[in-house]
């Protein structure tokens, strides 16, 4: 591990964001991959996953950016958490507005229930299009972080951006299952489902690009921006992902899911950060 920050220490941080988000899209894939062996996946185990997914999102959104953009914000008092509270606002907004507009269908839910304006686009379609909306604040908070490390901010560390990379990894295996297994008990073929899965994250390089570049050119948007990408993340997790996992009979194994995945994310925090 010591070998691998010093590795992103030593090259530009906005190229350091677009290899660290490369790598959880890539970890998306390895978890898509898995339609290629099996065909079917056990809904306690699924269920689990994604509760795991949760609990990294949750942990991250604290540990690795609203508590830095406290630390970093100006003042003291009610006026040097306004940026954290501004910010988180506006990233929860900001998802709530592409929720509503964007057609989509989340993991487990009928037809029926797609969400965002109507549209006649396939089941398959919907599905990755939920993911994707999931990655989105995933990829802009690896970005945020990394560019505030390029704008010299003592709070942002590479080991701390390393660490949220890390994590969001682990919990994108899950969701590139996620999205791939279903399609697959629905008869799409194993290369199809597997294309599907991985592409729902090709959209965190994108975000971390656009988040690294921002905050290296407006350097004090930086507090604003970690807690616009936990705004956004917590938003996800209690609109999108805690309601996937309690649809059955396993919200209890969903809910020790999201305990650990929030113990691992806030263990690589501290320990790397």
């Amino acid at each position: 591990m010591d070998q691998i920050i010093s590795y992103f220490s030593s090259i530009d941080p906005i190229l350091a964001a677009l290899y660290a988000s490369l790598f959880t899209w890539i970890v998306t894939a390895l978890g898509a991959s898995l339609v290629f062996f099996f065909k079917g996946m056990n809904r306690g185990l699924l269920d689990g996953m994604l509760g795991f997914t949760g609990g990294v999102m949750v942990a991250a959104s604290f540990w690795s950016l609203l508590a830095p953009s406290i630390e970093m914000s100006p003042g003291e008092g009610f006026v040097k958490v306004i940026p954290a509270a501004v910010g988180f606002g506006f990233g929860a907004l900001f998802l709530f507005g592409l929720d509503k507009v964007l057609p989509h269908l989340h993991i487990n839910f009928k037809e029926s229930e797609k969400e965002g304006v109507k549209s006649p686009w396939h089941r398959t379609t919907l599905l990755v299009l939920a993911i994707t909306l999931h990655n989105i604040p995933e990829g802009l908070a690896v970005g945020v972080i990394f560019g505030g490390v390029a704008a010299g901010i003592p709070e942002a560390t590479i080991g701390g951006a390393v660490a949220l990379a890390l994590g969001i990894g682990i919990q994108n295996f899950p969701e590139g299952l996620a999205v791939s297994m279903p399609l697959r008990r629905q008869g799409v073929s194993k290369f199809k489902s597997f294309w599907y899965g991985q592409l729902s994250a090709i959209v965190e390089p994108i975000a971390a690009v656009v988040g690294a570049v921002a905050v290296t050119f407006f350097i004090p948007i930086l507090p604003y921006a970690l807690a616009f990408a936990a705004g956004a993340m917590i938003f996800v997790v209690v609109e999108e992902v805690i309601p996937e996992t309690q649809r059955d009979k396993y919200t209890d194994v969903a809910t020790l899911g999201f305990i650990g995945g929030f113990i691992v994310m806030m263990t690589l925090d501290v320990a790397l950060g």
